[in-house]
């Protein structure tokens, strides 16, 4: 494979020791910048696997994440907070990480290496052609997220794999690839740090994206949220302040009631 890879480049800065602390933060912050504009290339490619994810989602289909190290934590994030923020089931996005739910708080020695366990995983699952396997590596080159994407390919599943490294295993063997060219890191090698984030950056807009694009969010509200703690019934309350021109008490009581912002404005419209 004659692919560059990017992501273990030398820092663009050295003697690091050397920095005051407020040189430290400053070159952080600059290479940082660079973030965003490398996403928006990509938008294309995001734009393809949100509506080709929507079709499927809309027929039962899930989203799968797999990942190892910052990359599986950060699909599991994603996930995670899914469910609060839309009221969608736990088992329409999920995250798998190489190494188990162990991996996620405590790195996992060697479990990234194996190219066969992505799939068992994923087969736990019981997957078909509804699902949606997205592949996370900074590398590329995960042996645990390639041979979960290179199976899941040819049993018939969308794929699409996010990278920091263009022309990388990963991109080539995924159906839409998602390559984020943010440069060497400020800590060479260290991929937690800004290709981390460009990871962060597109599985915010893919999930978004795929809640709305699903019927999740109403205007630009989440009326679909859990109401699970004080914050988020304030919150729903609100909503329907704006909505249903009531007061504060009559829309707790409302909400309270129907259980939902959606459910409470369909009720009592």
């Amino acid at each position: 494979m004659n692919y560059k890879k990017i992501t273990e480049n030398p820092s663009n800065y050295d003697n690091l020791e050397q920095m005051d602390t407020s040189t430290i933060l400053d070159s952080i912050n600059k290479e940082d910048r660079k973030i965003a504009d490398s996403v928006a290339l990509v938008i294309p490619q995001i734009t393809k696997l949100v509506d080709l994810a929507a079709e499927r989602f809309l027929k039962g289909g899930r989203l799968f994440y797999i990942g190892a190290g910052t990359s599986g934590r950060l699909g599991i994030l994603d996930a995670s907070e899914i469910p609060p923020t839309y009221g969608m089931p736990y088992n329409r996005v999920i995250g798998l990480i190489a190494g188990g739910d162990d991996a996620i708080r405590k790195a996992v020695e060697f479990a990234e290496d194996s190219t066969l366990q992505a799939w068992k995983d994923l087969k736990k699952f019981d997957v078909d052609e509804k699902d949606v396997i997205i592949g996370i590596a900074a590398s590329g080159t995960t042996p645990y997220v390639l041979g979960g994407i290179r199976e899941a390919k040819e049993n018939g599943l969308l794929t699409a794999g996010i990278t920091n490294n263009p022309g990388s295993p990963l991109a080539v063997e995924s159906d839409i690839p998602i390559e984020v060219e943010v440069g060497p890191e400020f800590v060479t090698g260290s991929t937690r740090m800004k290709s981390g984030t460009s990871q962060k950056l597109v599985l915010n807009m893919i999930s978004t994206a795929l809640m709305i694009k699903i019927g999740r969010v109403k205007g630009n509200k989440m009326v679909n949220m859990q109401l699970s703690n004080t914050k988020l019934v304030d919150r729903g309350t609100r909503y329907l302040v704006e909505e249903l021109g009531l007061d504060y008490n009559d829309a707790e009581k409302a909400l309270k009631k129907y259980g939902s912002v959606k459910r409470a404005i369909e009720e009592m419209k």
